[in-house]
Formats: C-alpha cells, structure tokens, sequence
C-alpha cells in the first residue's frame, strides 16, 4: 500500500508570532510546514522540490516577497505562491498577479480564505 506524501506549505515571514501562528494553522489542517524568516533563507533552501505551497510576506527585511516571487519564477519548480501584507498597496497586489500569485490576502488574515487558497494551490493532504 503506498502512503500519499503530505504536502508542504513554507512560511517565509520575518515576525517570528506569525510564522508559528501559521504554523500551528497549517498543521491543524494536515498539512507539513517549513518555516524560514527571510526570503534570502527560503531560496538557499534544497530541496526546494519538496515544497508545495508558499505562503509569503510581503514586506521583510532584506529581499522583499514580491522580488522572492521574481526570483522564484526564473526557475522551477515554482510553487504556488500566496502573498499575505498587512499593506493595502494595490500596485504591490497587481505586481504579485501579474507575477504569477495564486492569491493575496491582507492581515489580519481570514482563516478560511488562507485555507481554502491552500487547498486550491495543493488539494487536501
């Protein structure tokens, strides 16, 4: 019998709170979770292969969540990436979709929006 591999999401969010909030939230649902507190971290990250799903500041000390997603879509794999800011820039929204997000979502972020952009980035675990 072949067990089906649970999907990963990455946290990559500089305040520390958020990340294991996240966490905690993604693990309550069934899914695995990486965290990292920089974008830079996440990219040195190997193997990126074993992550599903994204979900990423989008303002952070050093390289910001939005040039993360540049950097990411230069190569593959690329998951799918879900911003959450507590910004209300629309330029930086219409920047991440247009680089390929799979949604954005502004703090304090809606539990089940975040969970349900999840399911739809990776399905159910």
């Amino acid at each position: 019998m072949v067990v089906p591999r649970v999907p990963t999401i990455a946290i990559v969010d500089d305040d520390i709170a958020m990340r294991e909030a996240m966490e905690d939230l993604v693990k309550s649902y069934g899914y695995g979770c990486r965290l990292f507190s920089t974008a830079e971290e996440f990219l040195d990250f190997q193997p990126r292969s074993d992550i599903d799903c994204v979900v990423v500041d989008v303002q952070m000390p050093g390289m910001s969540g939005i040039e993360m997603q540049q950097a990411l879509n230069g190569h593959s794999p690329r998951p799918p990436t879900i911003f959450v800011t507590s910004y209300t820039d629309n330029l930086t929204k219409r920047e991440a979709v247009a680089g390929g997000a799979s949604a954005f979502l502004f703090k304090p972020v809606d539990i089940q929006a975040l969970m349900a952009c999840i399911v739809e980035a990776v399905g159910r675990p």
